[in-house]
């Protein structure tokens, strides 16, 4: 594939593609990261906040071990892994405190007014709850970012980090799929990057319509939708293409 370039190639043989609606995506993967979002244990694991909260988190595990494989195949093509992660200081006070939607919107600070007891320890810092769930430890290579709100782009360092490196493509995948994924990927494309969003890699709080509909808008208005099947092997035929 032309160096530079990442565009939709539809019926085009001559390099590889990924299986992606609406149409199939040609990416450099030279320029491509995948994005981990707030795999934590906060949304992804029995006891954390969004279990707390009364979300049913049953379908998490199954995108735990999705995203895990599907990490596995991008770090041995060489592509670059972000997390994402969610979270504010013990004492709160990147949270925004009455001066803020944050305060008035966040399910997390919500529940901590309900029972002070949870105080400081619901998306802390520092807290198991902060933590990215045990099959998430990131590697050397791997990249943090944290953040204080739904998109990954707002008052972070994400932008200038995938600038550095060159990055036209992202990958997305987490939970949850009608929140923070999608305002991310929002951002992204107001932000010129070409977004796909896994499918069965992501996990939505609410009903499950709110999944499909993330699908939806994404597919019809800021992306692409693949799967981890289809991912990993699109990263193959590119091993392959690259080996001839």
């Amino acid at each position: 594939m032309k160096q530079g370039i990442a565009r939709t190639v539809a019926g085009d043989d001559r390099q590889p593609c990924l299986t992606a609606r609406p149409e199939p995506l040609g990416m450099n993967p030279a320029e491509t990261a995948v994005i981990v979002v707030d795999m934590q244990n906060a949304y992804a694991s029995p006891g954390g906040y969004v279990d707390l909260q009364g979300f049913d988190i049953s379908g998490a595990r199954e995108v735990i071990d999705n995203v895990a494989a599907m990490l596995k195949s991008a770090r041995e093509a060489g592509i670059a892994v972000v997390f994402l992660q969610n979270g504010w200081d013990p004492q709160l006070k990147e949270a925004g405190g009455p001066g803020s939607p944050n305060y008035y919107k966040s399910n997390a600070l919500k529940l901590m007014r309900r029972r002070p007891e949870l105080r400081g320890q619901l998306l802390a810092k520092g807290g198991w709850d902060y933590q990215l769930v045990d099959e998430m430890a990131p590697q050397d290579a791997d990249i943090v970012v944290p953040k204080g709100r739904y998109s990954g782009f707002w008052n972070t360092s994400l932008n200038s980090v995938l600038r550095a490196r060159g990055i036209r493509n992202l990958v997305f995948c987490g939970i949850a799929t009608n929140v923070c994924v999608e305002t991310s990927l929002r951002d992204a494309f107001h932000l010129e990057y070409f977004s796909v969003l896994l499918d069965d890699a992501c996990h939505h709080l609410g009903p499950p319509e709110l999944h499909q509909a993330t699908l939806f808008n994404t597919e019809k208005f800021f992306g692409w939708v693949s799967t981890c099947q289809e991912f990993s092997a699109y990263l193959e035929l590119c091993r392959k293409a690259t080996s001839l």
